[in-house]
């Protein structure tokens, strides 16, 4: 019973934070000094900082009483991208506020330190506040903070040294540092706040990578901002994340509210006030706030593949999804996602629609502007389609396999090399995993993983998340370390003759040139510049539909270079010859030496795949049973010819070769 008294109780808390509506701003005169009251005393301090080679200043509050014979807990207050430690001072008052706090007894006790979050030699907020240099500083600064600046208040200040007694919180782009640096350090922080958050700001998947133990030790999460800031988005794509999650944080939206101080003065006199004492479901329940969103984007959340801070387009719980395109002189404007919807203009100029619900996974899209197919502004673009084109990622619900995880993550390198038989340059992607670079002597399986048509070399990383996908898996112990090479799947001899069996489809599939390319040139290249185990038994190949069907030729015609063999959406059956064992030049025709040799052949494809597709993959599995040849054979329920289908497809794959 007690149990589940608790269980209930958390469901209770982490639902009022969805449902509170009301929003109750200060008291009229809470930023005015208070007649007749103590007031707490600002200092100026100076820390070495190891992390910059520089000493640098910090503004210290102590409050009113302060004795050195007492312990108190902490709290960082941080600034924005144009300020530095006297911001706060200067514009938001906070020794004012917290003044008054403490005269109407309403706030705990607490030392409070303004550092400047610019962790660089010449750390003012001069010149270009943009510059990149200076932005990189105030992600260095989380170093300076962990390393310099904590244990310089411990050593001359009487604190609590735990992060039961230590919090963060900051506005703007101070906002993004606290959310990073406290959800990122949670053993050094477990008071959290970020008031009108920036850009900065971490995706929610990467700021809370485990929502277990984010719960766990999480003692208050505070996300603020204001329904008239542009930056809310970052905001709310939090929220709805850790709603999604069950993970009870406060989440205030300020009516009428810009990024300014008004904003950010209301979110220190009420944080401030929930701090270094007990949280309870009234707690979460008085300080959350949130409009009711109308009916048209009711719970919606920015896509993930939308350009940063851009709130269009948003899916719907139900999958469906709404775009808003600004496009005040068009006269007729569509979505198209192999299905065109049709937008209905609004007096802005802008155009909206609702899609019915889309399958999960990632689809590309385009806008058609009185005729013109062109990329949304608002989204990242992917080469697909032949072209670059937008997308839209439609979550799939209930799985982290591809997402980014709290685990160690390894690195996506590029290469360019001159290939010989195309008479051109080419360029090719390569995944390292974790650890690659740490130790010289460990040498690594390489798997060959190829697009499809329309796409290129860069498709498995940018749509296919194939660092996440083997990240996840090493990191699991579910698959082994492994280098992933991503070649284009597209070649051509300039000096081979044409005839009807180089050209249109047939000409994708069994390439020759690509073959040689393979052969010649990019293995041997892979295996000078890269620390392989350079045979066989180490080598696989894989691709999703040409891709997949491009893998079959290459590794059947070349037993001696592969022992792994996957086609996802795509394999074999191509070759116009009625008897089964003379493919690939009789490749197939002795089972039991085949199975011998081969020691892995992987076929898969969606359930919902277009028929002469799933017709075509489900006959050449058949014709494999038929023949003894051992395979794996995998339907990815409710996918058709999509990334979903091949991102479930490499997570299975991956986990089994090498072993």
């Amino acid at each position: 019973m007690k149990k589940f008294f608790v269980l209930l109780s958390l469901a209770f808390i982490a639902n009022l934070s969805i449902n509170s509506q009301t929003f109750n701003p200060a008291p009229e005169g809470f930023d005015v000094s208070g007649d007749g009251i103590k007031h707490g005393k600002i200092d100026t301090i100076q820390y070495y900082s190891a992390t910059v080679g520089v000493n640098r200043k910090a503004l210290v509050y102590t409050p009113p009483g302060y004795s050195k014979s007492k312990k108190y807990p902490v709290l960082y207050l941080l600034h924005g991208i144009g300020g530095d430690e006297k911001e706060w001072l200067i514009q938001g008052k906070p020794q004012v506020i917290l003044d008054n706090l403490y005269a109407a007894k309403k706030v705990a006790p607490m030392i409070v330190v303004l550092p400047n979050g610019r962790a660089m030699k010449d750390d003012r907020a001069v010149g270009n506040i943009y510059d990149g240099v200076k932005v990189q500083a105030f992600a260095t600064f989380e170093k300076d903070l962990i390393n310099d600046l904590i244990p310089s208040i411990e050593k001359k200040y009487p604190v609590f040294k735990d992060r039961e007694h230590r919090a963060i919180a900051g506005l703007s782009m101070g906002g993004g540092q606290s959310l990073n640096f406290g959800l990122g350090n949670l053993d050094k922080f477990a008071w959290i706040g970020g008031f009108s958050s920036a850009p900065n700001t971490k995706i929610p998947q990467e700021l809370v990578p485990d929502p277990v133990k984010t719960k766990k030790m999480l003692k208050l999460l505070w996300i603020s901002c204001g329904d008239k800031d542009n930056l809310i988005t970052y905001s709310q794509r939090t929220h709805d994340y850790l709603n999604a999650n069950q993970i009870s944080h406060i989440y205030q939206v300020i009516p009428g509210g810009h990024h300014d101080f008004k904003v950010w003065k209301q979110n220190l006199y009420m944080f401030s006030q929930t701090l270094f004492k007990p949280v309870d479901a009234s707690i979460i329940a008085h300080y959350s706030s949130a409009p009711l969103a109308d009916n048209t984007t009711a719970s919606a959340i920015p896509a993930s593949t939308n350009i940063p801070g851009m709130q269009y387009p948003e899916v719907l719980p139900d999958n469906r999804a709404f775009f808003r395109i600004k496009a005040p002189q068009a006269n007729k404007v569509q979505i198209d996602l192999g299905k065109k919807y049709d937008m209905e203009k609004e007096e802005d100029g802008s155009w909206i629609v609702t899609t019915e619900p889309l399958v999960e996974g990632f689809h590309y899209y385009s806008v058609i502007i009185d005729g013109v197919a062109v990329a949304d502004p608002a989204s990242q673009t992917f080469y697909g389609m032949g072209r670059m084109a937008s997308g839209i990622e439609i979550p799939e619900k209930g799985v982290d396999y591809y997402l980014a995880k709290n685990v160690p993550h390894g690195q996506i390198r590029q290469i360019r090399y001159y290939s010989d038989v195309t008479k051109s340059m080419r360029r090719a992607f390569v995944y390292t995993p974790a650890g690659y670079d740490a130790n010289s002597s460990v040498r690594y399986p390489v798997l060959y993983l190829q697009h499809g048509a329309g796409e290129d070399e860069t498709g498995w990383s940018n749509q296919g998340k194939v660092d996440y996908i083997l990240d996840n898996l090493i990191a699991e112990g579910k698959a082994k370390p492994m280098l992933v090479v991503m070649d284009k799947g597209y070649a051509v001899d300039p000096d081979a003759p044409k005839n009807e069996n180089t050209q249109g489809i047939r000409g994708l599939m069994q390439n020759k040139a690509l073959e040689q390319v393979f052969i010649k040139e990019i293995i041997p290249t892979i295996d000078k510049e890269f620390r392989t185990i350079p045979d066989r038994d180490h080598r696989a190949m894989a691709g999703l539909s040409m891709g997949g069907f491009q893998t079959f030729q290459i590794t059947l015609s070349n037993l001696d270079k592969f022992a792994y063999i996957g086609g996802f959406s795509g394999g074999g059956m191509l070759q116009q010859v009625q008897d089964f064992s003379k493919l690939y030049n009789g490749a197939l025709a002795d089972a039991n030496e085949f199975n011998q040799k081969v020691k892995l052949v992987y076929l898969s494809i969606g359930t919902a795949e277009p028929e002469q597709m799933y017709r075509t993959v489900n006959n050449f599995h058949k014709e494999l049973e038929k023949a003894g040849i051992k395979h794996v054979y995998y339907e990815s329920p409710g996918t058709s010819h999509e990334w979903l289908t091949w991102r479930r497809s490499l997570n299975q794959f991956a986990g089994m070769i090498f072993k």
